[in-house]
């Protein structure tokens, strides 16, 4: 566990720290159907896309960035408004060490603090790290999307989970 870890909502400042463990994902297969690198303008476009009651919040210690979590929509119905979709990414060097479910914990409180009465995620079947994550804060497997989409020119299935605010 890393003690002196602040969580804090990003700021401008954060954005080329956001991409670098971003695109740490996007090579990595293991956490997003993306698979080509993202640009800053990309990032920068993304970022104010969460000025609103989509937020991103920084786990950092010392100045660097370790991990980031935001409240995307899940959809643009309206009878689906207190329904938050979930990202996570942690640094490479700083997985393991409690970021994420510290990240986690400061998200569906900000979640809350939003309205939000549920979150739901999508996850890779073969992501065990991450589903560890999720069910040791109480999430749960909704079911598994067959072929839900592409990778690298091959289907790939996609887990939902959720959890219900409190």
């Amino acid at each position: 566990m890393i003690s002196t870890l602040t969580v804090r909502p990003a700021v401008s400042d954060d954005i080329t720290q956001i991409l670098r463990i971003y695109n740490q994902g996007i090579e990595e297969r293991i956490a997003t159907l993306e698979t080509d690198a993202k640009d800053l303008n990309y990032m920068e476009s993304w970022f104010q896309e969460h000025q609103g009651r989509y937020r991103v919040l920084v786990a950092e210690k010392d100045g660097q960035v370790l991990g980031w979590a935001s409240l995307n929509p899940y959809s643009h119905r309206c009878a689906y408004n207190g329904v938050a979709d979930l990202s996570i990414y942690i640094g490479r060097e700083s997985r393991g060490q409690g970021v994420g479910s510290t990240l986690l914990q400061a998200l569906e409180d900000e979640a809350k603090d939003r309205d939000f009465y549920k979150i739901v995620l999508f996850t890779f079947p073969f992501n065990r790290l991450g589903q560890g994550l999720y069910r040791k804060m109480g999430y749960r497997e909704v079911g598994v999307f067959e072929k839900q989409g592409m990778m690298d020119g091959q289907p790939i299935d996609v887990m939902i989970m959720e959890k219900l605010l409190g």
